[in-house]
């Protein structure tokens, strides 16, 4: 039986998937996070879910790009704990571009240019994922230990603010 943890865009858009999982789409979402009752909170709410179960859980791209964060670190800790399920299966997405979460980057682009205000546009990449790859990934989860990286579309930071206008 499906079970859902979460209460967002992604924990929302598993409702459509047709796989009998635990799926953990609960956490934090704000890569720009500082503080640690929030990482706490994550880890005391993964370590209370049943481990005889398999669990998906998501993580960030961003374990590759900027391992040294602390929002990276508290990811690769929650991975290896995920690890400690006996059943587990850990997804690394890019950027989801149907979020709604004004912390993630495709909402606070989207606020930006709506605003009409200045901001900043970095010359760097990020990975672009829309609802419909990630539910034919998740459609495709095996039912075995494994980790999938999940990019979606590679482009540059000015490009998907193009693309929003």
């Amino acid at each position: 039986m499906k079970e859902v943890v979460g209460n967002g865009a992604i924990a929302e858009t598993l409702r459509d998937v047709d796989k009998d999982f635990l799926f953990f789409a609960s956490g934090v979402a704000d890569s720009s996070e500082r503080r640690e009752s929030e990482f706490y909170r994550e880890i005391d709410l993964l370590l209370s879910q049943d481990r005889s179960k398999h669990i998906v859980y998501f993580s960030s791209l961003c374990i590759f790009t900027d391992p040294k964060s602390r929002y990276s670190k508290h990811k690769i800790e929650m991975e290896d704990l995920v690890r400690g399920f006996i059943r587990h299966t850990i997804v690394r997405i890019g950027n989801p571009d149907w979020v709604t979460n004004p912390h993630q980057l495709v909402p606070f682009l989207k606020e930006k240019i709506k605003s009409g205000k200045p901001f900043k546009v970095f010359d760097e990449y990020r990975h672009l994922l829309t609802r419909d790859e990630f539910l034919y990934w998740m459609n495709l989860i095996p039912d075995r230990n494994c980790e999938l990286n999940i990019t979606g579309e590679r482009l540059k930071v000015k490009e998907i603010v193009e693309r929003l206008k």
